[in-house]
Formats: C-alpha cells, sequence, structure tokens
C-alpha cells in the first residue's frame, strides 16, 4: 500500500522497543512488516493497555447485573477494537509526530521516519482500521456508538500535547482509558458511578505507567523542546508514580464498592498494588530497560484485576447454587 512518490522499504528495521523474538520480525512477510509495525503488533503491550479497561468495565457491568460469566461475543469484539483503533492510532500518531520520531534514538527506525512507510500510506492505512473499529462499533447499542465516536476528539488531541503541555500523559490517559465507559455503556446502555471511577482510577494508573515509560526519551524531549511528566518531575518521579498508583488502586476498589463486587475482586485490586509497589520501589529513572520492563508489567496487572473479575462472577454463581 503507497500513496504519492514511492518508497522503497528497508527491511529488518526493528524497532528500538520491540523484543528480539516478537512475530512481527520473525515470521511476518518483509512486505508486511512495515505495517505491521505501524500498528504497533511487534509492541502489543499498548494494545493490551487499550483493551483492559473495557473488558474491566463490561465485566464490572455484568457483576452488577448478576451474570455468570463474561460475554465472550463482546471479548472477542473488544479485542478486534483494540487492535483496529490502535492500529489506526499509532499511524495517526506517526504521521504527526514523523519528524520528531526522525530525531529521536528509540523511534528513528519507525516505519515512517526510517521511510518504510510513506505518509500518505500511513494516512490510507489509519483510515482503513478506523473502518474495522466501526465495523465492530455498530455491533453495540446506540449510545455506545456514539459514546465512543466522542473519544476521537481526545485521540486527535492527543499526538500534539507535548507540544503544549508538560503533562501529555494525563491528555493520553483520558484518550487510553475510554473503553472504562464504553465496555459499560455495551451492557448498561448508559454511564454510570462505577464506570466513572473505573475511568479515573485508570487514568491515573496511565499517568503512572506512561510517566515511567517516558523516562526512555527524556534527553531527547529535552533537546527538542517537547513536554513530559519525566522531564517535569525528573527526581520527583518515584514517589509520583507511587501516588499515582496509589490513587488507581483505591478508584478500582471504588468502582467495585459501587457495583457490588465481592471479595475476590478485592483481593486482586490488593495483589496488583503490591505489584504496583513493586514497579515504584525497584524504579531506576536512569535505567531505560529498568523502565521498559516496569512498564511492560502492566499488562499483568490488568489481565489479574480482570481474572479477579471473572472469579468473582463465577464464584457468585456458585455460591447461590448451594
Amino acid at each position: 500500500m503507497t500513496t504519492g512518490a514511492e518508497i522503497s522499504p528497508k527491511p529488518n528495521l526493528r524497532v528500538a522497543d520491540a523484543t528480539p523474538s516478537n512475530w512481527v520480525d520473525r515470521w511476518a512477510p518483509s512486505s508486511w512488516q512495515p505495517y505491521l509495525r505501524l500498528a504497533r503488533l511487534d509492541r502489543p503491550i499498548g494494545t493490551w493497555l487499550l483493551l483492559i479497561p473495557c473488558w474491566w468495565s463490561m465485566t464490572l457491568a455484568q457483576l452488577n447485573s448478576s451474570d455468570h460469566l463474561p460475554n465472550l461475543w463482546y471479548l472477542v469484539l473488544f479485542a478486534i477494537g483494540a487492535i483496529a483503533m490502535r492500529a489506526a492510532g499509532c499511524a495517526y500518531n506517526d504521521f504527526v509526530d514523523a519528524d520528531i520520531d526522525g530525531r529521536v534514538e528509540r523511534t528513528r527506525n519507525r516505519p515512517l521516519p526510517s521511510g518504510q512507510v510513506s505518509p500518505g500510506a500511513a494516512l490510507v492505512f489509519a483510515g482503513l482500521m478506523s473502518l474495522v473499529g466501526l465495523a465492530v462499533l455498530v455491533a453495540f447499542n446506540n449510545f455506545t456508538i456514539w459514546l465512543a465516536i466522542a473519544s476521537l476528539l481526545i485521540v486527535a488531541i492527543y499526538p500534539f500535547a507535548k507540544r503544549f503541555t508538560s503533562y501529555p500523559q494525563l491528555v493520553l490517559g483520558l484518550a487510553f482509558n475510554w473503553g472504562a465507559l464504553v465496555g459499560w455503556a455495551a451492557i448498561k446502555g448508559s454511564i454510570g458511578l462505577p464506570a466513572l471511577a473505573l475511568y479515573a482510577g485508570c487514568v491515573f494508573w496511565t499517568v503512572g505507567y506512561d510517566t515511567i515509560y517516558a523516562h526512555q526519551d527524556k534527553e531527547d524531549d529535552a533537546l527538542l523542546g517537547l513536554g513530559s511528566t519525566a522531564l517535569q518531575l525528573g527526581e520527583d518521579t518515584v514517589p509520583f508514580v507511587g501516588v499515582m498508583y496509589g490513587l488507581a488502586g483505591i478508584l478500582w476498589l471504588v468502582a467495585g464498592a459501587f457495583a457490588g463486587a465481592h471479595l475476590v475482586y478485592f483481593l486482586a485490586v490488593v495483589l496488583v498494588f503490591l505489584q504496583m509497589s513493586w514497579q515504584v520501589s525497584t524504579l531506576d529513572i536512569n535505567n531505560p530497560s529498568n523502565c521498559l520492563w516496569r512498564f511492560r508489567s502492566n499488562r499483568d496487572v490488568g489481565l489479574a484485576v480482570f481474572a479477579g473479575l471473572v472469579a468473582d462472577m463465577a464464584l457468585s454463581w456458585f455460591a447461590g447454587l448451594s
């Protein structure tokens, strides 16, 4: 897929923060690799972190409705939607940031700055992936459709945030966790207090983990005059991330209480808070590998809370049979 001037692909340009064993670099056809990299399928952690609030929210809504198991079809739909919208968002973000990415060590091998994909092709790809997301969205109720569409304004603003604020991580949190509202709406057809508390908690969570992530680029960001919480906070990062994670955990507990969750969910949140405490207590902001490892571990936080929600539903059903 190309538009405008033809750009010769440069194969085997692995992006710096992709794992050496990722399936795109190892197994995907070379002609597909630039677009799979553009979609971040060589680095799926972002897709997980976009998907998890959706799964949490819909499952919390079903728990509130006394359902016995999560809606498997909705889980699949949200997964497809997260992959597609993550791909669309990244292609758009890379189009906006192509010049900046070419001057940052970690991102210079991304498909646009490295010449693997043209700017026009990136926009076409973003449009196609958005259509996939729309196709998923129409399977839900009308309120959910319009609620999801409302997120596009924040998504459109996010790539520019680092140009005018020192807190782009907050903008990312507002955009990235919209699924915490959408998942609840998909089940209930409205927004409830549990969804609002969950969303707020997820925003704090994202500000925390993306501050960790941003420490990988702080030297380049400073030279380019870009803003980030990593630069703004410096050595105060560790207590700041601790506060963000603490607020996230409290709000997740509040969301569960509002929704009528049971002990197993609250235990899951407490356990993941211990993992988040490990992130904070062992964080070395001057070691990019240390930061990347702790950032990626937030997928496990998300899956553990989701497992707690599913176990809560199942145990509640089993207790009702006894």
